[in-house]
């Protein structure tokens, strides 16, 4: 398989990363997917008790509402990188044989007046 790589100076990396991750929408925090609130207990008419408790890990520590992105802002340029190449390479071929389907079609028709 070829290897495509860029090199960047060290003092642009930041830079570089800062400028793809963020202009894509990449955040530092994102919801944890582990912050589910717990099914709130019911009074005796079937209505909620409020207020539900925050959600607690299995050992009774609070689960945060948010956490550190996982991936880091260097993966995800790699991945926007991968995307815009894959995403170009597809837009090209496609309109490259819609093209070539276009022109092998005899679209021509032969239509006579009627004789009256």
């Amino acid at each position: 398989m070829a290897v495509f790589s860029l090199e960047i100076a060290d003092e642009d990396v930041e830079r570089v990363l800062r400028a793809v991750s963020l202009n894509h929408g990449w955040r530092a925090t994102v919801p944890n997917p582990d912050f589910v609130y717990p099914e709130p207990e019911l009074d005796e008419n079937g209505d909620p008790i409020l207020p539900v408790p925050d959600p607690v890990d299995e050992n009774g520590d609070p689960i945060s509402e948010i956490i550190d992105n996982p991936e880091t802002m260097g993966d995800f340029t790699h991945r926007m990188v991968r995307s815009f190449l894959s995403e170009h390479v597809q837009s090209y071929e496609m309109r490259v044989a819609k093209k070539e389907a276009a022109d092998a079609v005899d679209a021509s028709v032969s239509i006579s007046e009627l004789e009256v």
